[in-house]
């Protein structure tokens, strides 16, 4: 099965949307790519599962210094030094709003989804399989950075 555009773009609209609204530089969408299981990741990753008429996973990967940026954004610009407790708190918040306002596009176009809580993953050397399901990696653009969203269908 591949995965049908509608479904992306919903992923999509709704990332780029909640992201522009706590990061100051603007982020785009990069060309989408299928990945390949296992795929590496950067050092902080949020992962929420995909449940319903859909069945699949949502990987946010990013690197460190990017966690800092959106992670002081959402606390209302105060200062982040270090990925703590409340940084994974609102790194693990904006997977969240991301997937909830896709569950909410989806729906209106007839697809029911629920999610799972987010699990967050930081390290280095991290690799995600994701067998049985068709993986599309969509780049979020930045000046301040990138984030790699990965999602996987399953068939």
């Amino acid at each position: 099965m591949s995965v049908k555009a509608e479904y992306i773009n919903a992923f999509i609209k709704a990332s780029t949307e909640v992201l522009n609204n706590f990061v100051p530089d603007k982020f785009s969408v990069g060309r989408p790519s299928i990945r390949s299981s296992p795929f590496p990741t950067k050092e902080i990753v949020i992962i929420l599962g995909i449940t319903g008429d859909i069945k699949g996973q949502a990987v946010f990967s990013l690197d460190i210094s990017m966690a800092k940026t959106i992670a002081s954004g959402m606390m209302m610009g105060m200062p982040v030094e270090e990925i703590d407790e409340m940084a994974k708190s609102a790194l693990s918040e904006l997977g969240n709003m991301i997937m909830g306002n896709s569950a909410t596009l989806l729906f209106n176009e007839g697809t029911k989804i629920d999610i799972t809580p987010p699990s967050l993953v930081k390290g280095t050397a991290i690799e995600i399989s994701t067998a049985g399901m068709e993986t599309i990696c969509v780049p979020l653009v930045s000046t301040a950075g990138d984030i790699e969203f990965d999602i996987g269908i399953k068939g």
